[in-house]
């Protein structure tokens, strides 16, 4: 499975990198556009992407364009995120902004931005199916952003009054629309076999959820996740299944104290006051709780892709997108 993962990436970073070259400024603008695509990720999106139209009967020739456009889009996110969460790491080396001062990284991310439309344009991708494809872009950019912004005006206005249900309707605008949904949507609508489209949602939504969960927990676990700063969720005070579970089943005096921990400003959350957070949260089962809900959107997920793809032919891209349904909702890194 991770070697047809790598083999969609390093197609997706070909064509994201001649969708890159060349332009002026360089020092000053596009040479920082094509940092983060240099450093190589996982390529979860496109691969969700290819697999998708490879399993509903397009060529990779054909869905490599949208599947770049996506890349460059995460890769926007990427930059802009980075800024709102003052992280100092992506993939291992500085952040963007750290390197380049805030104004020049976010003027990267908005280039960017805008030039991942381009691949959409050139000859390979079918005209027939731009106005789609640039439908499903549009609505990935809306609801990430709204969802980006609820999340912001939570931490902002120190929100704590939270639910489950919350968290997932915050986690299905900010996460699953370009993780999960719009990767899916867009190869379903590149085929000749169109999936169930109520399913495909469905699925989309209940892996995107159970992958914010998994990556909310490897970033408590020992040493975080690769590449990344461990534990920046709870620096960042950010509203996740795990804190919302705490101050929902906290004792008085301790919910006391996370909410006052969570009004503070980020550079007063000292090392130790995080390590008691994180104690907080493991001795009210809430990291065992996120694991479980985790575990009934992953199971959830497998069923909605069978009921997806019931009639689509049976091929080994969609064997695989079954495998990479699992990888997403179960990795450990």
């Amino acid at each position: 499975m991770i070697e047809t993962l790598e083999h969609y990436a390093a197609l997706t970073r070909v064509a994201v990198v001649e969708t890159l070259a060349g332009g002026e400024p360089a020092a000053y603008l596009y040479d920082l556009v094509r940092d983060y695509a240099a450093r190589e990720g996982k390529g979860l999106r496109p691969g969700l992407l290819l697999a998708t139209a490879d399993a509903c009967g397009a060529s990779t020739r054909t869905a490599l364009p949208a599947a770049a456009a996506l890349e460059l889009l995460h890769t926007a996110f990427l930059i802009h995120d980075d800024v709102e969460d003052h992280s100092r790491l992506r993939r291992g080396r500085p952040t963007l902004h750290e390197l380049h001062g805030v104004a020049l990284a976010i003027n990267a991310g908005d280039a960017l931005a805008n030039l991942a439309m381009q691949p959409l344009m050139s000859s390979a991708f079918p005209r027939y199916r731009s106005r789609e494809v640039l439908a499903e872009l549009r609505m990935a950019i809306r609801q990430t952003t709204e969802g980006q912004a609820l999340e912001l005006g939570w931490r902002r206005h120190g929100v704590v009054d939270l639910t489950d249900v919350d968290y997932l309707e915050l986690v299905g605008r900010k996460t699953c629309w370009y993780t999960t949904m719009a990767p899916l949507r867009i190869g379903a609508h590149l085929g000749r076999w169109r999936p169930d489209p109520a399913a495909v949602d469905r699925l989309g939504f209940l892996a995107g959820c159970a992958f914010q969960i998994r990556d909310d927990l490897l970033d408590l676990a020992p040493g975080g996740q690769v590449g990344k700063e461990p534990r920046s969720d709870i620096t960042e005070g950010k509203r996740t299944l795990m804190l919302i579970h705490l101050l929902g089943t906290a004792p008085p005096t301790d919910r006391a104290w996370v909410v006052d921990y969570l009004t503070q400003a980020e550079d007063q959350r000292t090392p130790c006051d995080q390590e008691r957070l994180l104690r907080l949260m493991i001795d009210a089962g809430s990291l065992a709780y996120a694991e479980q809900v985790a575990g009934v959107l992953a199971a959830a997920a497998q069923r909605a892709l069978v009921d997806a793809f019931a009639d689509v032919p049976r091929s080994p891209a969609l064997d695989f997108l079954a495998e990479l349904v699992d990888y997403l909702v179960c990795r450990s890194s």
